[in-house]
């Protein structure tokens, strides 16, 4: 299942959102070339018969998830990157968002409009099985729209977006064939079943924390499988899997180990790792000049936001968000963030399409059209929340104090937090930065434990506009007390619409109507830049981000070290 994910905002770009077709047109605001020395052109798609059999390939990401349920409300973009390696990946996309079947799951894919609804036919290849022996087949199909559809409120999902709007799935001709019938057209439907579950996460017991601290390997299928798994030191390991039907993969292993960025550094530059993140100006110089190794870089698709938290006692009150979100000077944020790089960009302004993508609007423009100290000063009178002899905002005998968790040990991370503190106070909101660590994202998220927090949205095919429930229903996995009931209505009726670009510029409308809440602020979007031990190929999601390959997925088989 594609959608977008959360993840951290760590440094100058957070890991990956989705949306880029290659129709789309258009091009970043300025592109990352001036970074990257070598871009992921030639390093993608590259025939098997020149990729080595064997070796091993270590990568970092932010943290080793509890919860390995990337369906589950809790996974985040962390999750899903650990899943794809031992679990089904029916469908595989390139760099700019063209997808495709495959085969090794799917021998065929056929789209139909009956009677007005959108009918998608799977015909599953008879090889596939899950590692337990129960074959993959139309029931796969049914487990995912039953625990995703959000009609049985037993299961905790991730999203509904789509899976909601499906009236059935059924056997087709035999049992390996699965017909998917929409309750009417939907447009997106290649961004749906882009993985399945096995059928025993049909339990809500096994869906919501069956997976927790637990991978449950005998439920996945795929080249590989889970060789070991270790929460204390926060390291996954793949091997090859001997239930796998086809090609084998080119590696012999794949580690993926939870570690801050600075450890990332440290330990590409003493080969313990094969990539590392180098996104920002600091982490660009340290890794300057080690030997046999090469930048690349792409696009982002991601989108970081700071997310103003609508339950918090003290940010109850509309006017509190609003004059939060009014005395953010995002320039001056996005300056802190790439200084160095030679990258510039204008400050997002949506959280549902990307600047390069047909039908994207600076919605955000619309509701705070510039940085404005004095009318935020005039919403926090208004709200009763009174200057102080020290300049910080009082009310009945509270000092109008926030806390911003800040999970980055980056200088630009830490710089990015104190130039944000230095705006709140000058509004009068004393912000307190709060240092933890990257592996407690989770628990920040999943528990609320910030006011303020930077964050990022992770998408990863090319069907934004699809996802738009999940980050503003009302029981969106994404959302922190944004919208109503009546909004809920709204966005259904926009997600029936069966024209693309009518559909898109309908959500523009809702976007900008629901960033009135001021429970979202989009800050920026940046390029994606890793720098690795050079010879990887078709190595999607490298680092934790999209290892500067935009919407590009291969099969995982696929990856590897070049001959």
């Amino acid at each position: 299942m594609k959608q977008r994910r959360i993840h951290l905002a760590a440094t100058a770009v957070v890991a990956s959102l989705t949306l880029a077709l290659s129709a789309c047109g258009g091009a970043p605001n300025n592109p990352p070339a001036p970074i990257g020395e070598t871009s992921s052109e030639g390093v993608l798609d590259v025939p098997r018969d020149q990729i080595k059999d064997g070796g091993k390939l270590v990568t970092p990401m932010t943290e080793i998830t509890p919860q390995f349920n990337t369906f589950q409300a809790d996974g985040s973009l962390y999750t899903r990157l650990v899943w794809e390696w031992y679990n089904p990946v029916m469908m595989t996309f390139s760099k700019d968002g063209e997808w495709k079947a495959n085969p090794d799951y799917l021998t065929d894919v056929k789209e139909e409009t009956v009677d007005g609804k959108t009918k998608i036919t799977y015909t599953i290849n008879p090889k596939a099985v899950f590692n337990d022996g129960t074959p993959i087949d139309w029931r796969a199909f049914d487990t995912v729209w039953k625990t995703n559809s959000g009609k049985d409120e037993r299961f905790l999902q991730s999203s509904t977006d789509g899976y909601e709007r499906i009236a059935s799935v059924e056997k087709g001709a035999d049992d390996r064939q699965a017909v998917v019938t929409f309750e009417g057209a939907w447009a997106w439907w290649q961004g749906l079943f882009n993985y399945v579950e096995h059928p025993a996460l049909a339990d809500p017991e096994v869906f919501n924390k069956g997976y927790i601290d637990k991978p449950n390997e005998q439920y996945g299928a795929g080249p590989y499988t889970i060789d070991t798994y270790d929460k204390q030191n926060q390291t996954v390991s793949f091997k090859r899997n001997d239930k796998w039907w086809g090609d084998p993969g080119k590696l012999d292993s794949r580690v993926m180990r939870g570690m801050e960025s600075s450890a990332q550094l440290n330990a590409f530059k003493n080969g313990e790792i094969d990539a590392a993140t180098s996104t920002t100006a600091e982490q660009l110089k340290q890794l300057e000049g080690v030997p046999d190794t090469e930048r690349r870089s792409a696009s982002a698709t991601s989108v970081a936001l700071l997310q103003i938290n609508p339950k918090s006692e003290k940010l109850s009150d509309i006017k509190v968000r609003q004059a939060i979100a009014t005395g953010i000077d995002r320039e001056q944020i996005k300056n802190v963030v790439f200084q160095g790089t030679g990258y510039t960009e204008q400050p997002m302004g949506s959280l549902s399409l990307l600047p390069y993508q047909k039908g994207y609007a600076d919605n955000f423009a619309q509701v705070v059209p510039k940085p404005d100290p004095e009318k935020s000063g005039q919403l926090l009178d208004e709200a009763g929340w009174a200057k102080g002899p020290d300049g910080i905002r009082e009310k009945g005998g509270q000092k109008l104090t926030l806390v911003f968790p800040n999970l980055t040990d980056t200088a630009t991370g830490k710089a990015r937090a104190q130039a944000l503190q230095a705006q709140m106070k000058a509004i009068g909101v004393d912000m307190q930065v709060q240092q933890r660590p990257s592996s407690d994202f989770s628990a920040v998220w999943t528990k609320k434990e910030f006011d303020l927090f930077m964050m990022g949205f992770s998408q990863s095919d090319p069907y934004g506009m699809a996802y738009f429930g999940q980050v503003w229903n009302t029981d969106g996995s994404l959302n922190v007390g944004d919208g109503s009931p009546e909004f809920d209505k709204k966005i259904a009726e926009m997600g029936a619409i069966a024209d693309t670009d009518a559909q898109i510029a309908r959500g523009n409308e809702l976007e900008v109507e629901a960033l009135q809440n001021f429970g979202k602020v989009p800050m920026y979007m940046g390029p994606d830049i890793i720098t690795v031990k050079k010879g990887i190929v078709n190595g999607e999601r490298l680092t934790g981000s999209y290892g500067a390959t935009q919407f590009y997925i291969a099969r995982p088989q696929d990856t590897g070290w070049l001959k």
